[in-house]
């Protein structure tokens, strides 16, 4: 896939906090994924205007990693795989940004995407492509973007991004804006999530979701979860933070009906789980325990098994703070869910123009269809 290098991109402004470092032409880019959203629905912004908005449930093993060539003298940007269109453009984008900081012509370019996240189960899948790709330019042009800047570029991208440039930080995101509407705390209280997919793991095509009108009784409706979810983290509380996931994914139903949800909520009843969350444009979905319960180990394999039981294939388990001892692939037979956990790359993740720069303080060239059990 080939893509023109645009011919007058946008200039550096205030978010973009951009600073030159040495660009070597070649650069490099990593972004997460996440497991679906904790909340989404409209909220009100700062100035009482209704605004959508989300917070996600960050899945740090897995992600894309992107490599991106400058090739100056050439025009044309191209892209392996050939149908990466929405990281193609941002790396279009992402270049004529740089291009002006840096006060260089424009060039041509190859972006390279490998990764291991599932399409179309409400992952972030194309969100990580495309600020993998963006992280990539900027390091290939030797420029720090801010977070701010990344997410313009991603919503310009792809129309609306998860706000996964920001590594993880519960946030109230604005999806469409690529802006955070409030900062809800450091980290999500603890909790330890047993991965499952509905709808036998099938891609949702999110531009096919019917669009929904939101009246005054479900603004009201998701700023109280909104203020429940602010003391759960507040509090690190894992059985308000369930609460709060599984009032949002019912509310979801209502735009991306699930026929196992009602089994879902059983299961989590029968087996002490705290709640469930349900990813609002796909189908990957989650039980929420916490992880000072009594018995979590069994727990996790009797919420393992009533999956399997049920027809709904468990996943992969991992912890809202990771620890060995509770992440890895889930399977239903094994005596505990702590298999194995996939391993982060040891190289920075953003490559060397963004190492701990672009970040909060704080915490298969071919994209595949879902394979299960195991994401």
């Amino acid at each position: 896939m080939t893509h023109a290098a645009p011919k007058d991109g946008p200039g550096t402004g205030p978010d973009t906090d951009a600073r030159s470092a040495t660009g070597t032409g070649t650069g490099t880019g990593h972004a997460a994924c996440h497991h679906g959203e904790i909340l989404q629905g409209v909220f009100l912004d700062d100035r009482g205007r209704r605004r959508a908005g989300l917070v996600t449930l960050p899945m740090s093993s897995l992600g894309t990693r992107a490599e991106f060539v400058r090739r100056p003298g050439a025009e044309d940007v191209t892209v392996l795989p050939a149908d990466r269109t929405k990281a193609l453009r941002a790396a279009t984008y992402a270049m004529a940004e740089c291009a002006t900081h840096c006060q260089e012509p424009l060039c041509g370019g190859e972006l390279k995407l490998t990764g291991n996240i599932p399409v179309g189960l409400g992952m972030g899948s194309s969100s990580s492509d495309v600020i993998a790709a963006v992280r990539a330019v900027a390091d290939a042009f030797g420029v720090l973007l801010a977070p701010e800047a990344v997410a313009r570029l991603a919503v310009r991208a792809e129309r609306a991004s998860d706000p996964l440039m920001l590594d993880g930080r519960p946030l109230l995101f604005a999806q469409r804006e690529g802006r955070v509407l409030e900062e809800l705390g450091a980290a999500l209280p603890p909790a330890v999530v047993v991965g499952c997919a509905l709808g036998g793991g099938r891609p949702v095509d999110t531009l096919a979701l019917p669009a929904r009108g939101y009246d005054d009784e479900d603004v009201r409706g998701y700023e109280r979860l909104r203020d429940l979810l602010r003391r759960a983290v507040a509090t690190a509380d894992p059985v308000l933070l369930g609460h709060v996931a599984t009032e949002s994914a019912r509310r979801g139903q209502r735009v991306l009906p699930h026929e196992e949800f009602g089994e879902l909520t059983a299961i989590a009843g029968r087996v002490g789980a705290v709640g469930v969350q349900v990813a609002h444009s796909g189908n990957v979905a989650g039980l929420l325990f916490d992880p000072a319960a009594p018995d979590l180990r069994g727990r996790l394999r009797r919420c393992s098994q009533a999956l399997t039981a049920a027809g709904i294939p468990a996943t992969y388990t991992f912890a809202t703070n990771p620890s060995p001892n509770v992440t890895g692939p889930h399977t239903p037979n094994s005596p505990s869910p702590a298999a194995s956990s996939p391993t982060p790359s040891k190289e920075p993740p953003h490559g060397r123009a963004h190492r701990g720069s672009d970040r909060p303080p704080r915490p298969d060239t071919r994209r595949r269809p879902a394979h299960l059990p195991a994401l």
